[in-house]
């Protein structure tokens, strides 16, 4: 997959994920939005990464990383129905990439 596709890809399913969150629990997380897409657009592990979570390298600031923690925590599980094709592609995409991952 494109780089730039993946990572726009990345950046659609968090603002996705915080909207759906702020929406339920009326708060503003333009804040967080902004520096989630701030961290994906730098991210140098981009071609590999499956989930933040993951990942080594922790970039997040301890508060932002509380706070995505919450937020993917409530809105995981809710954004298939919101959103199924986009959660489908990411499902597939992970796959691919751990896929990918184990036959280097």
């Amino acid at each position: 997959m494109n780089l730039e596709k993946k990572r726009a890809h990345e950046i659609q399913i968090i603002s996705e994920m915080i909207d759906l969150y702020a929406k339920t629990h009326h708060e503003n997380c333009d804040d967080l939005k902004q520096y989630a897409i701030q961290r994906t657009s730098l991210c140098p592990f981009i071609e590999t990464k499956t989930f933040c979570s993951t990942c080594k390298v922790h970039c997040y600031k301890a508060e932002y990383r509380q706070k995505i923690k919450e937020v993917m925590r409530y809105s995981g599980p809710r954004l298939i129905f919101s959103h199924p094709i986009l959660v489908l592609k990411h499902g597939f995409i992970t796959i691919t990439q751990k896929l990918k991952g184990k036959t280097k």
